[in-house]
């Protein structure tokens, strides 16, 4: 809670630039949790210290920027960049083979996973970029729609919470395993179309 109380008095300030600046640090690998500073901004929101909508897109600039930085990192130096002092310290050797095995294997879906998981969001977009398996227009989209499902949920959770930082806390707790829903229930849903797509074509070539 107190470093969300810092987020939120630095917040207040200097408005929506600094939310915006903090997002875009984090993709670059700021030590600073993104759902945290995405709520901190719902509060100065709730606040009545920014306009919540406006903060939404602010967000949704924010971290799309941020990733896209850490995505053409990979795809402009690839694993050269490695050496780099802001990559050398989140992305050792080790966790860069595992990350870069997973996407060989499940292609995009893990740039859409990777931003639902708070500390391998950076390794996968930066693998994603060395990868040279998918465009950054692909990129975007896969990471935009994703973002489209998380980015919300933690600004508008800062703003209906704002007047009670106790209430707020709970829901941040259980915010991760709420948006992990959701994307278990959208992929179902996905799913659940792409098979019956599948057995009415099956049906038709009969």
């Amino acid at each position: 809670m107190d470093f969300l109380q810092t987020l939120v008095t630095i917040f207040m300030q200097y408005g929506y630039f600094s939310v915006f600046g903090i997002l875009i640090l984090c993709g670059f690998g700021l030590p600073v949790p993104e759902d945290i500073s995405l709520t901190a901004g719902g509060v100065i929101s709730g606040l009545g210290y920014a306009n919540v909508h406006i903060m939404f897109f602010v967000g949704m600039a924010g971290v799309l920027i941020g990733d896209s930085f850490v995505f053409w990192l990979g795809s402009h130096y690839g694993e050269r960049a490695l050496t780099l002092p802001v990559l050398r310290t989140v992305l050792h050797p080790e966790r860069f083979d595992k990350v870069r095995e997973q996407f060989k294997k499940y292609g995009r879906w893990v740039v859409f996973v990777g931003r639902f998981m708070p500390g391998l969001r950076m390794p996968i977009f930066f693998t994603a970029g060395t990868s040279k398996q998918i465009s950054f227009f692909l990129f975007l989209l896969t990471d935009g729609f994703a973002a489209l499902i998380s980015v919300p949920i933690w600004v508008y959770l800062g703003y209906y919470f704002a007047h009670n930082f106790d209430e707020l806390m709970s829901w941040v707790r259980g915010g991760q395993t709420i948006i992990l829903i959701l994307v278990g229930i959208l992929v179902g849903v996905l799913f659940f179309f792409w098979w019956r797509r599948k057995h009415q074509e099956g049906k038709g070539d009969k």
